[in-house]
This record gives structure tokens, C-alpha cells and sequence, in this order.
């Protein structure tokens, strides 16, 4: 999908990668498209669901592939402005996996309730409240899922009996209605030491299922346990408990996730790096050390600096605004050379970028627009 690809843009379709405009960030198509195709299989094997997280690319054209590839049946966005875009771009099946609370944010949420299946997390009765009373007024019913506090000590009501007072309380709300719960743990994602994220999603399922226990006291069905991500996915695929699976980042890969082993020593995480930075060498005025053209504006690194790729002993070790410094004890880099860069964390890499270029066989194949690029309220 190329739509609403504009003029500024640092690639053309069936140009070389060496052509390419940088700081870009490429996705190498055959990769990625393993990668929604593992996905899929674990998926299916386990008999649960793919909601795919969209906050990962924020991309209409990456979230038509993950259906057409890799069976997503629906996504998650963060905020309503993030969903509205891609509903424009026809997704019609979003959950908003967070809580939304102020009058004009829940308005424009109700309203595009009528133009795609749509639900949203809640964790406050006050909330319950508000949301009841805007559906009311559109006409409409908003399903909502309960979010619980698995142990992340983020958003989410008290699991057990507290939750299934707030579900009740849904469920009773006109223009409302209980579909589920939320159950995502995000610290866990990133948990290096094996025992202990195993140990914490133990406490996770403990947690929802005392919930689950909870809401048929209060005489509720709860179709829906949705959580997990690119670093647990595969435990609450397994678990018999959740019915969908959160994941985003498993489409791409970053250098964050790709750290992650299991208890045997072997990669947690079953992907590969489909994600790249491309970068061009700007200078290398001094010896032993080169400054490409991707800084901190390009790339985020919040999760850590960006892994340099494919150049033997030369580590980006640095960066500002708009340069990288990078360590090249070996001289295998020149002036005007392309590098590749892993970045640490992918998310908020794709949010600082326009596009998004699939490339294959050395070669541009799509231009994929970033949707709702600095959607955020």
C-alpha cells in the first residue's frame, strides 16, 4: 500500500537502497514478512487471536500486511487521534489499550465508534460515568474492557473482586457494554533475567484468574483476556487464559528485544531484525572514528543506542541532534558510505519518521506513509 505518498519523500519505488535518501528507516520485506508469517503460526497453534499493536509502526500500510501475511484480525492504538487515522485508512477493528478521560478525547472516541468496531479500556468509575454518558448522547453502545493492575504498577484497578465491581458497574451502564478484560504487564517485556520473568508472568495469570473467578460471582461472561507482548507472547499464548495476544514490536525487532534469552540460554524472542536505520557517513575528517547523519532526531534511545550493523569492530557509540558518532578502530569506513543501524527501541523511532521503505533484493519495493505519525492526543 503506497497511498498518499507525498513529495518529499527519500525514496522512489524500484530505486536502489544505495539511492535512498538517509537518515530513512528501511524494512527488508523478506524479513519482515517472516516474521508476520511465525506470528500467524504460533497463533493459530494455540488457538488464540492477533490484535497487533499499531503504536509499534503506526502505519495503515504495515497493519494491511500483518492482516493479509500475518492474520492479525485486529489492532491496538493508544490514543484516539492514533485510531481515527487508521480508521481513515480503513482498519475497522481497533482497541484503544489505555484509558481515555477527557470530555473533548471520549466525544471524538464515541464518534468513531459508529464508524469502526471499536473498545477502550477502562479503570475508574468516574470514567465509567463519563463514557456511559457521551454514548447515550451519540446513540451508540462502546464496549470496554476492564484494565487491571497485573503487577506493572501503571494504569489498571485492583485485580479480583474490585475489578469485577468496575465490570459490573459497565455492565449496567447504559451505552455500555463488558466485553473482557486488559491484563498487560509492560516492565515484563523487558525482563533480561529468564527466572524472574517467568516468576512474574506466574503472578500475571494468578492475578487474572482470580479476576475471571471474581466476575462470575457477579454473574459476568468475560469473552475477552487480552495482554501479552513481543517479549512474553508466547506465554500467554499458552496459558489458556488469554484469548488475544498484544504484541507489535515481533514485526520489526529492535536491538532491545533482541538482547532477551530464555532459561536455557537460547533466544526468548523467536524474530528477526526487519528494521533499520539507513545512514550515510557525513565525516571522517579524524582517524578511527566516522559521524554519520542520524542523530537523536532519527533515532530513539531511550532503550539504548542504536546496534551498528554489517562493519566489523565499528560501534555507534554517540549522538546528538542530527549526528551519530561512531568508533571505527579498523578503518572499514569512508565518506559518503550507507550504514545500518538497529534501533533500540522502535516504537518511538517510527514516530519520527514519515516513511517507512520496503525494500527487497536491494531494491525500493513500497513506500509505506507513517499513518498517524504524532498522533498523541
Amino acid at each position: 500500500m503506497n497511498s498518499e505518498v507525498g513529495i518529499n519523500v527519500p525514496a522512489k519505488i524500484g530505486m536502489p537502497v544505495s539511492e535512498i535518501e538517509t537518515p530513512a528507516l528501511i524494512v527488508e520485506l523478506d524479513v519482515f514478512e517472516r516474521n508476520l508469517k511465525k506470528m500467524r503460526s504460533i497463533a493459530e497453534a494455540n488457538g488464540v487471536l492477533l490484535r497487533a499493536h499499531a503504536k509499534a509502526h503506526k502505519s495503515a500500510g504495515v497493519a494491511f500486511r500483518q492482516m493479509e501475511i500475518g492474520g492479525a484480525h485486529g489492532f491496538c492504538c493508544q490514543k484516539v487521534s492514533e485510531a481515527t487515522a487508521l480508521v481513515e485508512a480503513g482498519i475497522d477493528d481497533i482497541l484503544i489499550s489505555n484509558q481515555i478521560v477527557s470530555r473533548a478525547k471520549i466525544e471524538r472516541l464515541v464518534a468513531l465508534s459508529k464508524r469502526a468496531k471499536l473498545r477502550v479500556c477502562v479503570d475508574d468509575p468516574l470514567n465509567v460515568c463519563d463514557l456511559s454518558s457521551a454514548a447515550m448522547a451519540e446513540g451508540t453502545v462502546l464496549e470496554c474492557l476492564v484494565e487491571i493492575d497485573v503487577g506493572a504498577g501503571r494504569c489498571g484497578v485492583t485485580h479480583g473482586e474490585e475489578a469485577a465491581k468496575l465490570a459490573r458497574l459497565i455492565a449496567d451502564a447504559p451505552g455500555l457494554r463488558f466485553v473482557g478484560l486488559q491484563a498487560y504487564h509492560g516492565p515484563v517485556q523487558h525482563y533480561v533475567d529468564a527466572e524472574k520473568r517467568n516468576a512474574t508472568f506466574k503472578d500475571i495469570l494468578k492475578k487474572v484468574q482470580e479476576t475471571l473467578v471474581a466476575l462470575v460471582a457477579e454473574d459476568l461472561d468475560c469473552p475477552i483476556v487480552s495482554g501479552a507482548g513481543t517479549g512474553t507472547f508466547r506465554k500467554e499464548a499458552t496459558s489458556h487464559v488469554f484469548t488475544e495476544l498484544q504484541a507489535g514490536t515481533y514485526c520489526f525487532m529492535d536491538a532491545a528485544y533482541m538482547t532477551l534469552r530464555d532459561e536455557h540460554g537460547g533466544p526468548e524472542v523467536p524474530f528477526e531484525n526487519a528494521l533499520f536505520l539507513l545512514s550515510t557517513v557525513m565525516s571522517a575528517a579524524r582517524a578511527g572514528a566516522v559521524v554519520c547523519d542520524a542523530g537523536h532526531k532519527s533515532v530513539a534511545v531511550d532503550s539504548g543506542l542504536p546496534k551498528l550493523v554489517d562493519v566489523p569492530g565499528a560501534t555507534y557509540v554517540s549522538c546528538n541532534d542530527e549526528h551519530g558518532m561512531v568508533i571505527d578502530p579498523n578503518g572499514h569506513l569512508s565518506l559518503k558510505d550507507q550504514i545500518r543501524l538497529i534501533p533500540g527501541h522502535c516504537d518511538p523511532t517510527c514516530n519520527l519518521h514519515d516513511y517507512l521503505i520496503g525494500v527487497r533484493n536491494g531494491f525500493v519495493e513500497t513506500v509505506w506513509p507513517v499513518t498517524s505519525r504524532g498522533k498523541l492526543w
